[in-house]
């Protein structure tokens, strides 16, 4: 099986980079040399063969098979199982998307795993031999160097991130449409980049205190992503309260609007009710008078009793009404 391999031996790269896993793992003898493996989203048939090459336990295999695995160091007999998530934005989407990188850490060899949109290893490796002196502290310096570059990955969309925050802020206070749902998801992706960078802090806080040997000339590489790390936490806490600002002064907003359609629609309402109000008896006395009554024929055929009983017939009701609506508040 033809694998992306490099191997590093006294401080410099050797050439040939096609490599199969069993003259991969000939090749680690451990200290400063060491082979660098990269697989990307492999079946179990290729995990199996990298498993038995190198020794490694059949959970983390398991883990790195299944994947959507927490961020988490794990230590086996011989080796570390590390995790970490990475994050790329879509700016097509506006949307982050993670992937996952498992990590196997033992004596002569570092393995990488990489699933969904977890970055290129070319880039790490550029990362690593950037600094030469760093190659010879041994796997842990490829560790560095991936983990680097995933950090410095979520510095990009952390960013935009916070320019996605202040865009939904303006556009509440433009008075725009609900913006509620947009609020949760944008929320949603805050939360999984926390997830994804506080644990983080463990392991590093870990290896600053020398829990996994790692070379002093080393240990401030490690250290400085510490830092980079705990950086990006407060920036995206900061991130999460000011979301948390925005969605109650938005919903706040929404209510006050649904409040003046609700006022609007009651004075409507009270407007409605007060014509009904007084063509209510006018109809009655139109209807009444309507009426082709014998009696009615016989005595209203002058000017005089359509005065009276038919136009005075109408404004009794309105004085009425009028009276009764005044001492109500009404008009």
């Amino acid at each position: 099986m033809n694998v992306d391999c490099a191997h590093y031996s006294r401080g410099m790269r050797q050439p040939g980079d096609r490599m199969t896993i069993d003259e991969a793992a000939a090749c680690r003898r451990g200290g400063n040399n060491y082979v660098w493996i990269e697989l990307r989203e492999p079946g179990s048939a290729e995990l199996g063969e990298v498993g038995r090459a190198f020794g490694l336990h059949e959970l983390a295999l398991e883990d790195t098979l299944v994947a959507h695995q927490r961020p988490k160091v794990e230590a086996y007999d011989d080796f570390f199982f590390i995790v970490y998530r990475t994050a790329e934005y879509d700016e097509s989407t506006k949307r982050v998307e993670f992937g996952e990188l498992d990590l196997f850490l033992g004596v002569g060899f570092v393995i990488a795993v990489r699933h969904g949109r977890a970055g290129t290893p070319e880039r790490a490796r550029r990362h690593l031999e950037a600094y030469p002196h760093l190659v010879k502290s041994g796997p842990a310096a490829a560790v560095w160097a991936i983990l680097d570059t995933v950090v410095d990955d979520y510095r990009p969309v952390v960013e935009d991130l916070e320019r996605d925050v202040d865009a939904i802020e303006r556009a509440i206070f433009a008075g725009r449409e609900d913006l509620t749902e947009q609020i949760y998801e944008l929320k949603g992706e805050i939360g999984e980049i926390y997830r994804a960078v506080h644990p983080l802090l463990a392991p590093l806080d870990a290896v600053e205190r020398g829990a996994f040997g790692v070379d002093p000339g080393l240990l401030r590489y490690f250290r400085d992503i510490a830092d980079h790390v705990r950086t990006l936490q407060e920036e995206v806490l900061a991130e999460r309260d000011e979301l948390a600002r925005i969605l109650d002064a938005h919903l706040s907003l929404v209510r006050l609007r649904q409040n003046e359609i609700a006022t609007e629609q009651n004075a409507a309402v009270s407007r409605l009710t007060l014509v009904a109000t007084v063509f209510l008896p006018l109809t009655f006395v139109t209807g009444f008078f309507g009426q082709n009554f014998a009696w009615m024929e016989g005595h209203m055929d002058t000017l005089e009793s359509f005065l009276v009983l038919g136009i005075g017939g109408l404004l009794l009701p309105l004085a009425l009404i009028l009276v009764l609506l005044k001492r109500s508040g009404y008009v």
